[in-house]
């Protein structure tokens, strides 16, 4: 039967997000921990609620399907999660690190666009209205979140072109531990 074959490559592609997906929820938080910007943070924070809830959205179609939603390593994801944390451990000035970690989430988001339009179109295919439903739901919130670090990457690039943002330096961010592990007056964190 035909089918049967597309329906084998849906459930695989589900997996994969669902791996990729689970992965988020560990990186998310160290992202938001490397960002200075606190509407960025919040906006990593949100995204981390929102990768919660694709989860479980994955994991209603899983059981609507009878099938389990691990066996697949995705990795895509984990390769981008990789080069995040690599990103972090550079040492950046806190906008340019900023910046950094935008390009790294906006890489993540426009990987699991492309995987969550190519799912919600299968099962639009193969018919299974209720998972499009579910599926399209999350590939709306993937797209608004890029669109909100888009929004955010145009501040804050220009402060990290402009000197690092640090118009509104204060002491207590002074003290804040660098990325490099070092606080800006040179003592070891």
């Amino acid at each position: 039967m035909p089918n049967s074959s597309l329906r084998e490559l849906y459930i695989d592609e589900l997996r994969d997000l669902y791996n990729a997906e689970t992965q988020l929820v560990k990186a998310l938080p160290k992202m938001a921990k490397a960002s200075s910007n606190p509407e960025l943070r919040q906006a990593f924070e949100e995204h981390l609620r929102q990768t919660s809830e694709h989860v479980s959205r994955l994991e209603q179609i899983f059981d609507m399907l009878e099938e389990k939603p691990t066996g697949k390593k995705c990795l895509g994801m984990e390769g981008l999660v990789k080069e995040g944390a690599e990103t972090m451990k550079e040492d950046y000035e806190d906008a340019v690190m900023d910046a950094a970690v935008i390009g790294a989430a906006q890489r993540v988001e426009h990987y699991e666009i492309a995987g969550y339009g190519t799912v919600r179109e299968f099962a639009q295919l193969m018919g299974e209205e209720e998972h499009v439903s579910l599926l399209e739901e999350t590939l709306n919130e993937e797209k608004q979140a890029d669109e909100k670090l888009t929004q955010l990457a145009e501040q804050i690039n220009s402060q990290a072109q402009q000197g690092s943002g640090e118009e509104g330096s204060n002491e207590e961010e002074d003290e804040r531990p660098a990325r490099g592990g070092r606080s800006r007056s040179g003592k070891a964190a």
